[in-house]
């Protein structure tokens, strides 16, 4: 065996040309004697099982791949896998060394969020792992994903409206220089539906999809989806029923026999607020109020 500290290789995504392409990068040990590398491209074909799309050999310390859309597509992980040798006595070869998989494409971040049904928004990123390309169009490139978000049923029921709703039914995503693995991103804020109801916790699907892309690479992609769990939350309630008995949201009791048009609840926090009318129903007997009609916004 060929003797030699670790190659390491690493896969980066760049552009050449206007073109994405994936660039495997090695340690080359010391110079002398002179090496050759053997690079074998593969992908993830199923979990576990990887599926070889080239292999060459090359005296230099990379090589590159183009995503083509049909050896190499959006949403595949790979791998490159070198063995370096000595030239001419290709017997004398160091252990083949794997990268890490790199996944080239469009992912969320959370892969998957847990929330509640208390108001609160939830960042989350959709990012382009490569750079975005637009041949022939440099001007206003840039790729436009529509996001949809479909119930997936509580736990409780079968499904119905989502439980969830986003800050934007689109994002876009511009060229610029690639950073850790993110290469392009944008973010919409995720707020869990309040439905005052205790129908068990819900789970929901965020999808991306390019929008009229004019660049086939990405339009034969299809992301990744993200699943976000809503945890159901307890209401508080209050209560105004027949010859007004009134309970508030936090259990007093009280007795109302007034009549007329009164402020039964008003939020603090936005315009929401309830009103009540009350009219006489005990006729000469007594003097009772009765709730006799609701205006709500």
């Amino acid at each position: 065996k060929l003797t030699s500290p670790a190659l390491q290789p690493v896969i980066t995504p760049e552009l050449v040309q206007g073109r994405v392409h994936l660039r495997c990068s090695y340690s080359p040990p010391s110079p002398d004697p002179p090496v050759q590398y053997r690079v074998l491209w593969s992908r993830l074909s199923s979990p576990g099982k990887r599926e070889q799309i080239h292999q060459e050999t090359t005296p230099q310390p990379f090589s590159h791949m183009e995503m083509d859309g049909a050896k190499l597509r959006l949403g595949d992980t790979v791998f490159c896998t070198v063995t370096a040798f000595r030239r001419g006595a290709p017997e004398q070869q160091s252990l083949p060394e794997d990268s890490k998989g790199f996944y080239a494409g469009i992912k969320f971040f959370p892969e998957s969020l847990e929330i509640a049904e208390d108001g609160k928004e939830h960042l989350l990123t959709v990012l382009s792992t490569v750079p975005i390309s637009c041949p022939g169009q440099d001007d206003s490139c840039k790729i436009t994903l529509q996001l949809s978000i479909e119930d997936l049923g509580k736990s409780s029921q079968a499904p119905g409206p989502p439980d969830i709703v986003l800050s934007a039914c689109q994002v876009d995503l511009l060229p610029g220089p690639c950073s850790g693995d993110s290469c392009a991103a944008a973010t919409v804020t995720v707020t869990a539906v309040t439905d005052f109801a205790q129908d068990g916790n819900s789970l929901s699907r965020v999808s991306a999809r390019p929008a009229a892309p004019r660049d086939l690479l990405w339009g034969a992609h299809t992301p990744s989806d993200v699943k976000v769990t809503v945890r159901d939350l307890p209401t508080g309630n209050c209560y105004s029923f027949t010859d007004p008995h009134i309970i508030t949201f936090d259990g007093w009791r009280y007795d109302s026999s007034k009549m007329g048009t009164f402020l039964l609840c008003r939020s603090d926090a936005r315009p929401f607020e309830v009103h009540v009318r009350q009219w006489d129903c005990g006729g000469h007997r007594s003097a009772t109020a009765c709730n006799c009609g609701v205006a709500a916004r």
